[in-house]
């Protein structure tokens, strides 16, 4: 993946979550560490307060949805919650507001096991709310496994190829 091909193979995707699941170890070791210093109310309602806003009503629009399409406002919902700038402003603001404390945890280590255990990150607009194959991208993976199995590399990939994949 780089800036102009915004995708990821299987092996590169699994070495993103590879590193995601260092920072959710890191965590949950601190976590561990500190638990008897953790308020554990404190650290579930922040645990859970990502889903319940970010996750939780899209969830439900889509089950609800007959065409599985659910307005932007749920993927934005979902972004904002699923950030690392929020979750590091929440934590800020918890930190200068209320205290600095071991529960804000909560927050590294939800969005870490979020994408390191089940390989979810940020959504885009263009993809079904729950996670389903896109067509149009079952139909690039193919291509794209078979000219980088066959060892030739992004020059051998012709305006046809391209073509089809955007169809």
């Amino acid at each position: 993946m780089d800036a102009k091909n915004r995708f990821e193979t299987k092996a590169t995707f699994a070495l993103s979550r590879l590193e995601w699941l260092g920072f959710l170890t890191v965590s949950l070791v601190l976590a561990f560490q500190h638990r008897t210093e953790i308020r554990w109310g404190v650290f579930v309602l922040l645990f859970v307060v990502i889903d319940i806003i970010g996750y939780v009503p899209g969830a439900i629009a889509f089950r609800r949805s007959p065409d599985r399409r659910v307005p932007r406002g749920y993927y934005v919902a979902y972004n904002a919650m699923h950030s690392l700038v929020t979750a590091g402003v929440l934590a800020g603001a918890w930190a200068l507001f209320v205290r600095p404390e071991w529960a804000l945890l909560a927050l590294p280590i939800h969005l870490m096991g979020d994408r390191a255990l089940f390989g979810n990150s940020l959504k885009p607009f263009g993809v079904a709310f729950e996670p389903e194959t896109d067509p149009a991208f079952r139909v690039f993976e193919q291509r794209y496994r078979s000219v980088a199995d066959s060892g030739e590399g992004a020059a051998a990939r012709t305006v046809e190829d391209t073509d089809a994949v955007r169809t």
